[in-house]
Protein backbone atom coordinates (compact mmCIF):
# COMPACT_ATOMS: atom_id res chain seq x y z
CA UNK A 1 0.00 0.00 0.00
CA UNK A 2 1.35 3.42 -0.96
CA UNK A 3 1.02 5.96 1.86
CA UNK A 4 1.61 9.70 1.83
CA UNK A 5 1.53 11.88 4.94
CA UNK A 6 0.75 15.36 3.60
CA UNK A 7 1.04 18.50 5.72
CA UNK A 8 -0.59 21.88 5.14
CA UNK A 9 2.72 23.36 3.97
CA UNK A 10 2.87 20.89 1.07
CA UNK A 11 -0.49 21.78 -0.48
CA UNK A 12 -0.56 23.73 -3.74
CA UNK A 13 -2.28 27.09 -3.17
CA UNK A 14 -4.24 28.98 -5.82
CA UNK A 15 -6.82 31.76 -5.92
CA UNK A 16 -10.38 31.72 -7.23
CA UNK A 17 -13.06 34.40 -7.47
CA UNK A 18 -14.19 33.94 -3.87
CA UNK A 19 -10.98 33.19 -2.00
CA UNK A 20 -8.07 30.74 -1.76
CA UNK A 21 -7.91 27.00 -2.52
CA UNK A 22 -5.35 24.55 -1.17
CA UNK A 23 -5.03 21.49 -3.39
CA UNK A 24 -4.38 18.42 -1.25
CA UNK A 25 -4.15 15.80 -4.01
CA UNK A 26 -4.94 15.42 -7.71
CA UNK A 27 -4.90 12.35 -9.92
CA UNK A 28 -3.44 11.31 -12.23
CA UNK A 29 -0.16 12.83 -11.01
CA UNK A 30 0.75 15.79 -13.15
CA UNK A 31 -2.84 16.64 -14.02
CA UNK A 32 -3.75 20.33 -13.89
CA UNK A 33 -6.92 21.70 -12.35
CA UNK A 34 -6.82 24.62 -14.79
CA UNK A 35 -6.80 22.19 -17.73
CA UNK A 36 -9.71 20.14 -16.34
CA UNK A 37 -7.79 16.96 -17.24
CA UNK A 38 -7.95 15.29 -13.83
CA UNK A 39 -9.86 12.19 -12.69
CA UNK A 40 -10.27 13.41 -9.13
CA UNK A 41 -9.13 16.24 -6.91
CA UNK A 42 -9.17 16.81 -3.17
CA UNK A 43 -8.90 20.36 -1.82
CA UNK A 44 -9.78 22.78 0.97
CA UNK A 45 -10.99 26.26 0.06
CA UNK A 46 -11.35 29.45 1.99
CA UNK A 47 -14.45 31.44 1.02
CA UNK A 48 -13.72 35.07 1.87
CA UNK A 49 -16.64 36.85 0.20
CA UNK A 50 -20.09 37.07 1.75
CA UNK A 51 -21.54 36.29 -1.69
CA UNK A 52 -19.73 34.25 -4.33
CA UNK A 53 -20.27 31.97 -7.32
CA UNK A 54 -18.65 28.56 -7.55
CA UNK A 55 -16.54 27.78 -10.60
CA UNK A 56 -18.49 25.81 -13.21
CA UNK A 57 -17.16 22.25 -13.58
CA UNK A 58 -19.59 20.54 -15.97
CA UNK A 59 -17.56 17.31 -16.24
CA UNK A 60 -17.40 16.70 -12.50
CA UNK A 61 -19.50 15.50 -9.59
CA UNK A 62 -18.74 17.52 -6.47
CA UNK A 63 -18.83 16.90 -2.72
CA UNK A 64 -18.42 19.69 -0.17
CA UNK A 65 -18.43 20.03 3.61
CA UNK A 66 -17.83 23.08 5.79
CA UNK A 67 -14.93 22.79 8.25
CA UNK A 68 -15.40 26.20 9.89
CA UNK A 69 -18.13 28.78 9.44
CA UNK A 70 -21.51 28.26 7.84
CA UNK A 71 -22.79 28.80 4.30
CA UNK A 72 -25.89 28.45 2.18
CA UNK A 73 -25.88 27.20 -1.41
CA UNK A 74 -28.36 27.60 -4.23
CA UNK A 75 -28.12 25.50 -7.40
CA UNK A 76 -29.64 26.72 -10.65
CA UNK A 77 -31.50 29.47 -8.78
CA UNK A 78 -33.27 26.90 -6.61
CA UNK A 79 -33.97 26.90 -2.85
CA UNK A 80 -31.19 27.73 -0.41
CA UNK A 81 -29.50 24.76 1.28
CA UNK A 82 -28.04 25.29 4.75
CA UNK A 83 -24.60 23.77 5.25
CA UNK A 84 -23.56 23.71 8.92
CA UNK A 85 -20.14 22.34 9.79
CA UNK A 86 -19.31 18.80 8.64
CA UNK A 87 -22.55 18.13 6.76
CA UNK A 88 -21.59 16.61 3.38
CA UNK A 89 -23.43 17.93 0.34
CA UNK A 90 -23.15 16.43 -3.17
CA UNK A 91 -24.03 18.31 -6.35
CA UNK A 92 -23.46 18.48 -10.09
CA UNK A 93 -20.52 20.69 -11.02
CA UNK A 94 -22.43 21.78 -14.11
CA UNK A 95 -25.06 23.56 -12.02
CA UNK A 96 -24.71 27.31 -11.48
CA UNK A 97 -24.04 27.48 -7.74
CA UNK A 98 -24.40 30.61 -5.62
CA UNK A 99 -22.88 30.77 -2.13
CA UNK A 100 -23.82 33.01 0.80
CA UNK A 101 -21.53 33.17 3.83
CA UNK A 102 -17.86 32.73 4.66
CA UNK A 103 -16.19 29.45 5.54
CA UNK A 104 -13.32 27.04 5.17
CA UNK A 105 -14.49 23.96 3.30
CA UNK A 106 -13.36 20.53 2.15
CA UNK A 107 -13.97 19.37 -1.44
CA UNK A 108 -13.88 16.22 -3.52
CA UNK A 109 -14.30 16.41 -7.31
CA UNK A 110 -14.89 13.28 -9.39
CA UNK A 111 -14.87 13.03 -13.18
CA UNK A 112 -18.31 11.91 -14.35
CA UNK A 113 -18.32 8.44 -15.86
CA UNK A 114 -14.66 7.87 -15.04
CA UNK A 115 -14.54 7.37 -11.28
CA UNK A 116 -16.84 7.18 -8.30
CA UNK A 117 -16.41 8.06 -4.68
CA UNK A 118 -17.82 9.43 -1.45
CA UNK A 119 -17.06 11.80 1.36
CA UNK A 120 -18.01 11.62 5.05
CA UNK A 121 -17.21 13.20 8.40
CA UNK A 122 -15.92 11.01 11.22
CA UNK A 123 -15.83 12.16 14.83
CA UNK A 124 -13.40 10.39 17.13
CA UNK A 125 -14.25 11.06 20.79
CA UNK A 126 -11.37 11.22 23.27
CA UNK A 127 -9.82 7.79 23.62
CA UNK A 128 -11.86 6.31 20.77
CA UNK A 129 -10.46 4.16 17.99
CA UNK A 130 -11.62 3.33 14.47
CA UNK A 131 -10.40 0.96 11.76
CA UNK A 132 -10.91 1.79 8.08
CA UNK A 133 -10.52 -0.60 5.17
CA UNK A 134 -9.24 0.42 1.74
CA UNK A 135 -10.00 -1.99 -1.12
CA UNK A 136 -7.47 -2.85 -3.82
CA UNK A 137 -6.93 0.02 -6.25
CA UNK A 138 -9.11 2.48 -4.35
CA UNK A 139 -7.85 5.70 -2.76
CA UNK A 140 -8.63 6.71 0.81
CA UNK A 141 -7.82 10.14 2.21
CA UNK A 142 -8.04 10.89 5.94
CA UNK A 143 -8.01 14.64 6.61
CA UNK A 144 -7.62 15.93 10.17
CA UNK A 145 -9.97 18.90 10.57
CA UNK A 146 -9.77 19.23 14.36
CA UNK A 147 -7.55 17.74 17.05
CA UNK A 148 -4.73 15.21 16.58
CA UNK A 149 -4.95 11.63 15.32
CA UNK A 150 -2.58 8.70 15.57
CA UNK A 151 -2.75 6.47 12.48
CA UNK A 152 -1.26 3.07 11.75
CA UNK A 153 -1.19 1.56 8.26
CA UNK A 154 1.03 -0.98 6.48
CA UNK A 155 3.36 -1.15 9.46
CA UNK A 156 3.89 2.60 9.64
CA UNK A 157 2.79 5.05 12.33
CA UNK A 158 1.73 8.62 11.60
CA UNK A 159 0.64 11.59 13.69
CA UNK A 160 -1.91 13.77 11.92
CA UNK A 161 -2.12 17.33 13.17
CA UNK A 162 -4.87 19.75 12.21
CA UNK A 163 -4.74 20.27 8.43
CA UNK A 164 -2.74 17.08 7.73
CA UNK A 165 -3.87 14.34 5.34
CA UNK A 166 -3.01 10.64 5.17
CA UNK A 167 -3.49 9.41 1.59
CA UNK A 168 -3.64 5.65 1.02
CA UNK A 169 -3.47 4.17 -2.50
CA UNK A 170 -2.56 0.94 -4.26
CA UNK A 171 -2.86 -2.39 -2.46
CA UNK A 172 -5.76 -3.22 -0.15
CA UNK A 173 -5.19 -2.59 3.52
CA UNK A 174 -6.47 -1.22 6.80
CA UNK A 175 -5.84 2.02 8.61
CA UNK A 176 -6.25 2.15 12.40
CA UNK A 177 -7.07 5.53 13.93
CA UNK A 178 -7.11 6.70 17.54
CA UNK A 179 -7.25 10.09 19.22
CA UNK A 180 -6.38 10.53 22.91
CA UNK A 181 -7.94 14.03 23.06
CA UNK A 182 -10.63 13.61 20.40
CA UNK A 183 -10.67 14.69 16.74
CA UNK A 184 -12.88 15.45 13.78
CA UNK A 185 -11.90 13.90 10.46
CA UNK A 186 -13.03 14.10 6.85
CA UNK A 187 -12.83 10.87 4.86
CA UNK A 188 -12.74 10.81 1.06
CA UNK A 189 -12.88 7.58 -0.93
CA UNK A 190 -12.29 7.22 -4.67
CA UNK A 191 -12.81 4.22 -6.93
CA UNK A 192 -10.74 4.89 -10.07
CA UNK A 193 -11.58 3.48 -13.51
CA UNK A 194 -9.22 0.52 -13.33
CA UNK A 195 -11.27 -0.94 -10.47
CA UNK A 196 -14.67 -0.47 -12.15
CA UNK A 197 -16.82 -3.59 -12.27
CA UNK A 198 -17.44 -4.94 -15.79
Amino acid sequence: MHIQHLTAGEYVTSTWAGGITRQIAIRPPGAQYSQRDFLWRLSSAQVDLEESDFTALPDYRRYIAVLAGEIRLSHQGGPWIELPAFRVHAFDGAHATRCLGRCTDFNLMLRKGRCEGSMAALELPAGAAERLHKPQGHALAVYCAQGDVMAEAAGGQYTLRRGDTLLLEGEAGDCALRSPQGAMLMLARVQPPETDNP
